[in-house]
This record gives structure tokens, C-alpha cells and sequence, in this order.
């Protein structure tokens, strides 16, 4: 079959590997029908991870919408020929860290997460014609044939991210909400506040045509690139700070905005993906102005997955138009590179086998 291969830094390549066999009884295997590329898969794509990938064999992706064709003995929630997602990590759902909805940390699988390299369990890639599910009664879900494709795959990790964003942040119908990041998760985690009916919604990112994107969901954005976009937004809330703050994005640079944007006894709920192990927190700065400051990028997204489904089946979130491009799986390197280096307006991809 075929499947994308980390060969290093911006270098993943479509290549020839055998199909993956049921290896447990609790195991399923999968048909890919579509994937995609998440904000996160750049952190890999881009050789912030290096660290963790063997060049030349693992595989990349974790944004699934497929058919299972092969069922392992003790596999009890599905058969073959159903239309599955699964979360992005592999979680038993069944061990003390899942029981308390902690599936990113899940005791069983020890942290894995498909596509992720040797550090997070060395597991198979969406990105390829067939994917092995482990622990697929505790991870998978069974998706309607009247949710798109392109829907789908946003169900294994950038919607659910988007509503344990809004969750941590607790928005309130009186509160000013800043959104730090307009890829695709950040306008999800947008659309989703914005039904809370906050008094006062802005965004913030560096690209115009996502800050577009982020106004035609009813922000008002301001570009980052700006050297007065703080000062310039903290007008809308009589310079006091934004109540709700939800960081999309995963630098330093970001996590600072969110710090400075946020008021005296303000709520950041920090989603974004980090891979910088230092960053000058101001310890006193958040002590004194008793910032609540939630870090979730290591997102527990399986016990949510359910309700996000029921977002796209409500047509309370829209999805289908973030997807701006189509790739063939063979196109795989053209795929990360157009999203990488946000070309054509690309927002996001959808890669089909």
C-alpha cells in the first residue's frame, strides 16, 4: 500500500510499505477513505520533532474517515463495512487515566498517538491506504454517511481540541473573548464561542486571509503583524484586558499575546501545541493578576468526540468550507507544503488514497 514516510525535515514522502495485519484481538483494520493535515503534523513536518521519528520508516497523520474491513476476535462495537473515525491518540478506555477522561494519557497505550513517531508509541499514520486501530472499542466512532467526509476527519482532533477550548474558558454572555490563531482549529474553537453570545469577539493571526476567514464568522480581527494590535484591541474592552483568552497556535510569541491580552482575574485556555521546552513565564505577573491559565495541547479529545458529532449533525459548526484544497495521498509532499507555507489561501487540506 501506500503511505507517507518521514524521511526528515520538511521531506515526507509517498512510499510503497506493506499493508498493516491485525496484530490483537482488539484491533481493527481500517480503509482510508480521507485524512488531512493538522496544525500539529507541522511540528513533525517542519523537524521540530526529529528527535522522535525514524527517518525512512514512521508514518505521519492522525485525522481519519475510513472503513473497517477486518475485525479482531474481541472487538464488540463494530464489524466491518462500518464508517469510523477514532481520536488521535489510542486510548484503552478502560484503565484509571481513562475512566477519569484523561485518554491523551491513557495507561494502557502509554501516551500514543498515531503518526507521532518512536516516543508516542510508534504506531501507523492516517496518511497512508490502510490504518491499524488498537483498542479500537475505546477509541473509534462509528460517523453517519450524511457527515461529509471533510467533516468527519476534523472529528479526530481539531473540533474536539476547539470545544475543550471553549470549555476551559467558560465564556459567558457578558465576556470579552480574544481568539490567539485562525487555522482551522482556532476558527472552530471562533464559531463555537461565538454561540455563547459574548459581549465582544475578537482574532488575531499573521495571515489575511485566514483573518478574513475569522471575519466572516463575526470577529473582529486585527493582524498580528501590527506592532500596536495589543493596544489596538484592548480598546474594545476599555482597556481592562479580554475576560476569555484561547490560544490556537503553540509559541512563546503566542502564549505572551494571550498573557497580555488577558485581564486581572482572566481565564486563558492555551490549546495550541508547544514544542519549545522554556519560556519566560513572569510567575508574579500571573500570581498578581490571578490569570487562571488551563495548558491543553495534549488534548483529551475521545469523551467530547460524541458531542462534536453532534455539532456537525446540528449544522451548529461549519466545517466544510475550511477545507480549500484536495490532494491525492500521492501528493503528499505538495500537500504539507501548500498548507505549511499557507499557499493558494490554503486553510485546510483533505488528502484522499
Amino acid at each position: 500500500m501506500k503511505a507517507a514516510i518521514y524521511f526528515g525535515a520538511q521531506d515526507v514522502r509517498c512510499e510503497d510499505i506493506a499493508v498493516p495485519e491485525i496484530e490483537a484481538h482488539h484491533e481493527v483494520l481500517v480503509k482510508v477513505t480521507a485524512t488531512s493535515i493538522c496544525g500539529s503534523d507541522l511540528h513533525v513536518y517542519g523537524g521540530a520533532l526529529e528527535a522522535i521519528m525514524e527517518k525512512g520508516k514512521s508514518q505521519t497523520g492522525h485525522e481519519l474517515i475510513g472503513t473497517i474491513v477486518v475485525c479482531g476476535d474481541d472487538v464488540a462495537k463494530f464489524k466491518p463495512g462500518d464508517r469510523v473515525t477514532m481520536g488521535y491518540s489510542c486510548s484503552c478506555g478502560a484503565c484509571h487515566m481513562c475512566d477519569l477522561g484523561q485518554t491523551a494519557h491513557c495507561e494502557t497505550t502509554q501516551k500514543a498517538v498515531y503518526g507521532f513517531g518512536t516516543a508516542f508509541g510508534a504506531l501507523n499514520g492516517t496518511h497512508a491506504e490502510y490504518l491499524r486501530l488498537p483498542y479500537a472499542d475505546g477509541h473509534a466512532m462509528k460517523v453517519p454517511e450524511e457527515i461529509s467526509d471533510a467533516a468527519a476527519v476534523t472529528l479526530s482532533c481539531n473540533l474536539p481540541s476547539a470545544m475543550i477550548a471553549n470549555q476551559l474558558a467558560d465564556i459567558q454572555p457578558s465576556d470579552n473573548v480574544a481568539i490567539v490563531g485562525c487555522g482551522p482549529t482556532g476558527l472552530m474553537a471562533l464559531e463555537i464561542a461565538r454561540q455563547r453570545n459574548p459581549r465582544c469577539l475578537v482574532a488575531f493571526d499573521r495571515v489575511l486571509y485566514r483573518l478574513q476567514m475569522a471575519a466572516d464568522r463575526g470577529a473582529e480581527v486585527f493582524n498580528a503583524e501590527d506592532a500596536e494590535h495589543i493596544s489596538q484591541s484592548l480598546t474594545h474592552t476599555g482597556d481592562r484586558g479580554f475576560d476569555k483568552v484561547i490560544e490556537v497556535v503553540g509559541s512563546p510569541q503566542s502564549l505572551q499575546a494571550a498573557i497580555d491580552l488577558v485581564r486581572p482575574g482572566g481565564t486563558i485556555a492555551a490549546i495550541g501545541v508547544f514544542c519549545t521546552d522554556t519560556f519566560n513565564l513572569n510567575l508574579a505577573d500571573v500570581f498578581l493578576r490571578d490569570i487562571s491559565l488551563h495548558m491543553n495541547g495534549f488534548a483529551n479529545v475521545q469523551p467530547v468526540m460524541s458531542d462534536a458529532m453532534q455539532l456537525l449533525q446540528e449544522k451548529i459548526v461549519n466545517v466544510d468550507d475550511m477545507f480549500t484544497h484536495e490532494f491525492r495521498l500521492g501528493e503528499i509532499d505538495k500537500a504539507y507544503k501548500t498548507f505549511h507555507q499557507q499557499l493558494d489561501g490554503a486553510s485546510k487540506v483533505l488528502i484522499r488514497p
